[in-house]
């Protein structure tokens, strides 16, 4: 079988992991998970390069990109994991007329502009709400402190206005396998437990299956469109209700959860995706 590597972190457990390694030999191939920043591993040694669960990425970001870069063959491409790595995205995204929630980002150095009302701060670069927060209007001093927190460690921040439907309907994630909608799970509101309460328990605990509505498919399918993105390995985009439609929350293209294990096909669909687009 064709050896396929599964890029992955230290220390990481990741969830999807075995039924995507048992798919992919389904298919053909060999899945075997290596860590990304590992020097020891010989990539060359690889038909492909599927990133999985790089989640330390945000700790190391040119570091990562620069080995996306290197890596001749990786799923997704690595233009498309520079231009999701970054929440930039969301300001391009509405400056293409798309519906996204308003995102403000603030530059290290830079005057700290602020809208009005509840918001959300967390890093331009991160993942797993790690360094975010919610904080009440009331509340702008300490707002702005998190923001000039983040700015110390040199990293940029992004203030977004917090849509409280979060509270009662969670975000809905869509997932995309091989340019195909392929299921969806609804996640309960994280930004109101401390960040040390965010653990894998507590996340997998608020996470269910959910359906996707029609409004709620055009958005991600007319997103994915729109950047040229519909036929990537694996998408997901995460949305928020607002105003009876839709808002993209984030569109993750790096490392995102899959959520396999919520639709009985979903494993085979990626590890098909993957082989279709593994050299011979």
């Amino acid at each position: 079988m064709r050896p396929v590597a599964i890029a992955t972190a230290h220390g990481i457990l990741d969830p999807d992991e075995a039924a995507l390694v048992a798919a992919l030999a389904r298919h053909g191939l060999a899945g075997e998970a290596r860590v990304w920043n590992d020097a020891s591993v010989p990539w060359e040694d690889y038909a492909q390069v599927v990133v999985r669960s790089t989640w330390d990425y945000t700790r190391h970001p040119d570091a990562f990109l620069a080995w996306t870069r290197a890596r001749p063959h990786i799923l997704n491409p690595s233009d498309v994991l520079a231009y999701s790595a970054d929440k930039r995205y969301l300001v391009d995204l509405a400056a293409r007329g798309l519906p996204a929630v308003p995102t403000t980002v603030l530059e290290v150095g830079a005057p700290l502009s602020w809208p009005e009302g509840d918001v959300v701060v967390k890093p331009a670069i991160g993942a797993g709400s790690l360094g975010a927060a919610r904080f009440a209007a009331s509340d702008t001093a300490a707002a702005r402190a998190h923001a000039a927190a983040l700015h110390a460690r040199g990293a940029a921040a992004v203030v977004q206005p917090y849509r409280s439907s979060v509270d009662t309907h969670g975000e809905l994630a869509l997932i995309y396998l091989g340019g195909t909608f392929s299921h969806a799970v609804r996640k309960d509101a994280l930004l109101g437990h401390a960040e040390h309460q965010r653990t894998p328990e507590m996340r997998r605990a608020g996470i269910q299956a959910a359906a996707a509505d029609g409004a709620a498919r055009e958005v991600g399918d007319a997103v994915l469109h729109a950047l040229g993105f519909a036929d990537l390995t694996y998408a997901r985009v995460d949305l928020l209700a607002h105003d009876a439609s839709w808002q993209v929350l984030e569109l993750e293209l790096v490392e995102p959860m899959l959520y396999l294990g919520y639709a009985p096909s979903a494993a085979d669909a990626l590890a098909s995706a993957i082989a279709e687009r593994t050299p011979a």
